[in-house]
């Protein structure tokens, strides 16, 4: 298998889920709290705005894989909330990143148990095959803004690999265990190339990537949406991209060509300590939305809703 984790591509059948979709233990206590200690690359990426222009790309590459787009498409409303799921995943993911042990375990717990109740036909919400793919999205995205976006001068310390290994906690502390995942950077983007070549969109997937993409209640934020198809559809491995059936012109590669320039040339004209919000101020935000979020599902899940 790829990367030598003992774990299939997402790309391969799907297939009813194995008792291994139960709960996985996960860190906790000083366990999480020494894993969690070693967080500054990952902290150092996450804040930096431009790792955000990937989230669309990772969100499509979730939903490339069938059991995602199955499992999105038949326990949230994405028609009436397109942007929820993007939104609350990187809202988790900040709490992770910048969030105190306690404050860490505390949603996670939260999140695992709102999993619990995510299954169907050929997937599970605590599947840690899927636990794996959704993490790698977000890992993949950040290091593909990070090496052709952000574009780290010369003399500049390399951090891809510093960053693979310490972003793994976000999946772990989901129930997908370290051994489990690739074991460095070499590994991993061993694994990301199978599993890109191996998937296959389906009609779920590009129904869900349609609401998000052309939310229809978001009309108010038009010029914004233009940018983010365009954004996203640039940044999206070609072999998805064909997939989902986005439009790919030479007008339109032309066009995200110069908006990523432009936000290239921002990044290195900008000092850090002004393109980077105040990290407590990142938790508190991601912290209070996670709540709100897990919450809401709670009580549409009592009134019979998804």
């Amino acid at each position: 298998m790829a990367g030598g984790t003992g774990r299939r591509p997402p790309g391969g059948p799907v297939t009813t889920p194995r008792a291994s979709s139960a709960p996985v233990p996960v860190p906790s206590g000083d366990l999480l709290a020494e894993r969690l200690a070693d967080r500054d690359v990952l902290r150092t990426l996450a804040a930096e705005p431009l790792v955000g222009l990937g989230a669309g790309r990772a969100l499509l590459m979730q939903l490339a894989h069938p059991a995602v787009a199955r499992g999105v498409a038949e326990h949230s409303d994405f028609a009436e909330r397109p942007l929820a799921r993007l939104f609350g995943t990187l809202d988790f993911l900040l709490v992770t990143t910048f969030g105190t042990p306690d404050e860490v375990g505390r949603i996670a717990a939260k999140v695992r148990g709102i999993h619990g109740a995510v299954r169907g036909e050929g997937y599970s919400g605590n599947d840690p095959d899927l636990q794996l793919w959704v993490n790698a999205t977000l890992i993949d995205s950040a290091l593909y803004i990070y090496e052709n976006v952000m574009r780290p001068g010369d003399g500049e310390p390399d951090l891809a690999g510093e960053y693979y290994r310490q972003a793994r906690i976000v999946a772990e502390v989901l129930g997908c265990p370290l051994d489990a995942q690739p074991p460095d950077l070499a590994s991993f983007r061993a694994y990301m190339a199978e599993a890109v070549a191996s998937l296959e969109v389906t009609d779920t997937a590009r129904e869900v990537a349609a609401a998000v993409l052309y939310p229809r209640k978001l009309r108010a934020l038009a010029p914004a949406l233009a940018v983010f198809r365009l954004v996203t559809t640039a940044l999206l491995p070609e072999p998805l991209r064909d997939q989902y059936g986005l439009p790919w012109t030479h007008n339109r590669r032309r066009a995200a060509d110069l908006v990523l320039r432009t936000a290239t040339d921002l990044h290195h004209l900008t000092p850090a300590f002004l393109r980077r919000p105040p990290r407590p101020l990142l938790v508190r935000l991601a912290r209070h939305r996670v709540d709100r979020t897990l919450a809401s599902r709670r009580d549409r899940r009592r009134r019979g809703r998804p």
